[in-house]
Order: C-alpha cells, then sequence, then structure tokens
C-alpha cells in the first residue's frame, strides 16, 4: 500500500519536471532519438511513450515547432522551442526557482525541528 502511495505521487512530481527538462534541451534543436539520449545522460530517464505524447502536446500549445528534414538519408523531425516556448520557459524558470527554494527550506527546517 505504502509504495503504490509513493509511486503515484512520485510520478505526478516527475510530470512536472519532465516539461521543465524537455522544454529546457528544446533551447537547442533536437530529434527525438537525440533529445531522449541527453535526457538520459543527464539523469532524466523518459521513454518514447512518454517523449513523443508529450512533444506533440507541446507543439500543439504552441510552445515547440517542428520540421521534418532529411539526415542521413532519413526523414527526422527536429523540434525546437518557439518564441512563446522561450517564454514559458522563462517564466517556468523563475516560478522552479521558487518554488524549489521554498520547498528546501521548508524540508531544511523541518528536519532540525525533528
Amino acid at each position: 500500500m505504502l509504495t503504490s502511495h509513493f509511486d503515484s505521487l512520485r510520478l505526478e512530481l516527475r510530470r512536472g519536471c519532465l516539461v521543465l527538462a524537455v522544454l529546457s534541451q528544446l533551447r537547442t534543436e533536437h530529434y527525438g532519438y537525440t533529445l531522449k539520449k541527453d535526457l538520459n545522460d543527464r539523469g532524466i530517464d523518459i521513454d518514447e511513450g512518454t517523449l513523443y505524447p508529450l512533444l506533440r502536446r507541446l507543439e500543439s500549445q504552441a510552445l515547440l515547432v517542428s520540421e521534418w528534414r532529411e539526415e542521413d538519408k532519413r526523414n527526422k523531425r527536429f523540434y525546437r522551442l518557439s518564441p512563446d516556448g522561450k517564454q514559458v520557459l522563462e517564466d517556468l524558470l523563475t516560478e522552479w526557482h521558487q518554488l524549489n527554494a521554498s520547498v528546501q527550506q521548508i524540508v531544511s527546517s523541518s528536519r532540525s525541528a525533528a
């Protein structure tokens, strides 16, 4: 029972972080495979079944733009931040830093009081 609660809360926490991580990585253009690899190399394991629907959703929200190009004799879809995506990322990063500082302060004071 405790494990299922943890797993559910962990998934909820991870979802918001994935959006921030994907938007941050797409400051530089990537296609799906290199984006997945770069995230994985930085400790964010994301599978294709999560990544590609997220990319499509972010693009439908006008936060990303994409284009098909041929590279190495294969068509690949390249993604990058749109102008709106750049602004949303900056706003999210500001919110993230403020929230992270507040949570860190709460966690630190809770530990010292215990």
